[in-house]
């Protein structure tokens, strides 16, 4: 997934220095980003629906993070990483130690912060101007690109949600069949 993002990157920075990228082509990469974010904020809610309540604390082992903590990290990474992208003020929750905290960890609340995540994640796409898109921001010690900040993000909640099948499987249940498209 990582090598495919970055190629994916360095052919839309190739075209766009070759001035074959046009405005619409990137409004197109915008458009399929807003798909994508949201068939995947669809997939991740099938994952949350599969769980049942009581098994939100559920660890496979005592050493790694609930079903609940892993969801909760998916949703702060989205908000953290779509933050860094735009420069937009993160969502309070994002600085929030959710993950420690007993209310954060029910259904209900696990749900309501992924919403919002998602929610956030669309708009910072949605709203962010492409002419930024391939301009350098830092993270941490690293510099990347707003658009290479926004696959990070994408990659980042997909690597949690697919942490929690096993989670899902360890309970003897089916997890939602995969949705490419």
């Amino acid at each position: 997934m990582k090598k495919l993002i970055a190629r994916a990157n360095i052919s839309l920075i190739a075209l766009l220095m070759a001035g074959q990228l046009s405005a619409q082509s990137l409004e197109d990469v915008r458009t399929q980003m807003i798909k994508d974010w949201e068939r995947s904020k669809a997939y991740t809610i099938e994952y949350l629906e599969a769980m049942p309540p009581s098994d939100y604390g559920f660890k496979p082992v005592d050493s790694i993070r609930s079903f609940a903590q892993q969801m909760l990290h998916l949703a702060q990474g989205c908000g953290f990483f779509m933050s860094s992208a735009t420069g937009n003020p993160p969502p309070s929750f994002v600085v929030a130690k959710l993950e420690e905290s007993p209310t954060a960890q029910s259904k209900d609340s696990v749900i309501s912060y992924l919403n919002q995540a998602y929610t956030y994640a669309m708009n910072s796409v949605k709203n962010f101007d492409l002419s930024k898109w391939f301009e350098d921001v830092k993270v941490f010690s690293f510099n990347a690109t707003p658009f290479a900040l926004m696959n990070k993000a994408f990659e980042h909640q997909a690597h949690h949600r697919g942490q929690t099948t096993a989670y899902i499987r360890l309970k003897g249940l089916r997890p939602p069949q995969e949705k490419l498209f």
